[in-house]
């Protein structure tokens, strides 16, 4: 049995507009950029996003959206994902990135929020 839950929104921003895309969206949703050092490519819109991390991340891809589901056992959040329909896309470190039915990524990544918000949050899988 594990548990999961949607962790983060990243609005993915080709990396030459990251930048101007952090200000834009930090003002847009009422929130604060903090870039993150050890991370360069992401950029945390603090407080935009209530119950939900908002993230701008420098890609050299196309501008989309994405979702980020954290939880406490990435390998069966990964098998759920695959049995309902999810291909896998590729691994970034303990990342699994998925493209769902109808073309949308999501990341299947680590629990990053507070443990004791996320047992609180999270759904429990069978």
């Amino acid at each position: 049995m594990h548990q999961s839950r949607v962790y983060a929104l990243l609005i993915d921003t080709p990396e030459d507009d990251a930048a101007h895309a952090a200000a834009f969206w930090s003002a847009a949703l009422g929130g604060t950029a903090r870039p993150v050092p050890a991370e360069p490519q992401f950029t945390v819109l603090d407080e935009a996003l209530p119950g939900l991390a908002a993230i701008v991340q420098a890609v050299d891809d196309i501008p989309r959206f994405h979702l980020d589901i954290e939880t406490d056992d990435v390998e069966a959040e990964t098998a759920r994902l695959l049995a309902l329909g999810a291909v896998p896309v590729a691994q970034w470190l303990e990342c699994r990135v998925l493209r769902a039915p109808g073309g949308h990524l999501v990341c299947v990544i680590p629990v990053h929020s507070d443990l004791d918000a996320f047992r609180a949050q999270a759904t429990r899988w069978p």
